[in-house]
């Protein structure tokens, strides 16, 4: 679920803010291209971790938030990031 290098910065932005539409999240994460922006918002939604909303408007307008599992599972993601700080800095 969480394999892929852009996965864990999409949820974690997705934490910060209750809705993003996706051009938000290419412009908040550097260096993520659309297509692999796409593919890993794909691959979040369909575990379960991200909701998408369809507007159906045109131009077309889609929203992501991350959803009560992925709410769930940020505690553990948080306290394995803080865990990987202390330890590259020890080193």
């Amino acid at each position: 679920m969480l394999s892929g290098r852009w996965k864990l910065p999409i949820l974690f932005r997705l934490f910060a803010e209750p809705t993003m539409r996706s051009s938000q999240l290419l412009r908040d994460i550097p260096g993520i291209s659309q297509k692999m922006l796409t593919q890993h918002l794909r691959q979040l939604e369909q575990d379960g971790l991200v909701a998408r909303q369809d507007f159906q408007e045109q131009p077309p307008h889609v929203a992501y938030e991350v959803t009560a599992s992925g709410r769930a599972l940020m505690p553990a993601l948080i306290a394995v990031r803080e865990f990987a700080r202390q330890h590259t800095e020890a080193e």
